[in-house]
């Protein structure tokens, strides 16, 4: 499939529209909100790691307004059982037969709060709908919405009662970033009334028009050089000495994915090295697993993706066809 200038175009129309919808509820924090909805339209999941009352729950309804979807919300605690996350098999009485209760996962988009807080167990119950769009129950599979967007958070102040996210577990988010405090400007203007973030906002969009953006996203072109290079930054983090585990596969294709869909925001039908580096980060830090002797001398994730990006040569050619 070759993208017409008119399908880029629309494509990067309704990419700004949608964005500045969801930025009336979430007050300067435009690059986090394309971050967000590159991913939606990438076919990928978020893992937002932010403070208390920065606005990750108000994300996550404002996106689901804006696209006029469903969404859910899910208070990851250490009680909670893995049926109460996909839903579960009842039997009726009255009718002689067992019947499915879907679980708050059917929904387009799902906010997992607090993930970490939840057993092992119970996070495991993400993996399979996440990577398949599908649950399993009792021995039924069933598809849950379409689009489908996983936006999972975490406390990084609050590690008591906790459970660590698995390397598997992490690696099915496409993306992990944060939201952080709005700037001076955008807090005086709250503060002053002047911008007063919103909670109901009007629909710009339908859940089909993201199914119609994620199947052009994927439509993108991408030069073998970008692909190399793609390439070469992965390999790179395998190879850094303060790295124990670097990316894997589904990273290298995450981040490839993500390029595209970032570029054909920006009104282009082809991926650049540019748009490999501005996702970068948010696609590839958190799928790394360093050295314990790294971390004790305070190297993080980041610092060496960041480091990996100066290094790795980035190919002259623009990346056109």
């Amino acid at each position: 499939m070759t993208l017409a200038p008119a399908q880029t175009a629309w494509f990067a129309e309704t990419f700004s529209l949608i964005a500045d919808n969801v930025e009336q509820a979430i007050l300067g924090k435009r690059h986090v909100v394309e971050l967000v909805l590159a991913t939606a339209v990438s076919g990928g999941h978020v893992l937002l790691e932010d403070y208390p009352g920065t606005g990750k729950t108000a994300l996550a309804r404002a996106l689901a307004q804006t696209i006029d979807g469903t969404n859910s919300r899910i208070q990851f605690t250490p009680d909670l059982l893995p049926g109460d996350v996909t839903g579960i098999t009842v039997y009726d009485q009255k009718r002689g037969e067992f019947e499915f209760h879907a679980g708050p996962v059917f929904a387009n988009i799902v906010l997992a709060d607090e993930i970490n807080r939840a057993s092992p167990k119970t996070q495991s119950s993400l993996l399979e709908v996440m990577e398949e769009g599908q649950v399993t129950v009792d021995g039924v599979t069933r598809k849950v919405g379409d689009p489908f967007l996983v936006l999972a958070t975490q406390n990084p102040i609050e590690q008591g009662g906790t459970y660590r996210l698995p390397e598997a577990q992490l690696d099915r988010f496409m993306i992990k970033t944060s939201i952080g405090y709005p700037d001076e400007a955008a807090t005086l203007r709250i503060l002053q009334g002047v911008a007063t973030p919103r909670r109901d906002l009007t629909p710009v969009a339908t859940t089909d028009t993201i199914v119609t953006m994620t199947e052009l996203a994927r439509a993108v072109y991408v030069n073998p050089l970008v692909s190399d290079y793609v390439m070469r930054l992965v390999d790179a983090t395998r190879r850094a000495s303060e790295v124990r585990l670097g990316v894997s596969v589904r990273g290298a294709i995450a981040l490839s994915r993500l390029s595209m869909a970032w570029a054909l925001a920006q009104g282009r039908s082809y991926a650049t090295p540019d748009d490999v580096r501005e996702v970068a980060i948010a696609a590839l830090a958190h799928r790394m697993v360093l050295e314990p002797e790294a971390e004790f001398d305070g190297v993080t994730a980041v610092a060496v993706v960041s480091q990996i990006l100066l290094d790795v040569a980035a190919p002259r050619e623009n990346g056109a066809a």
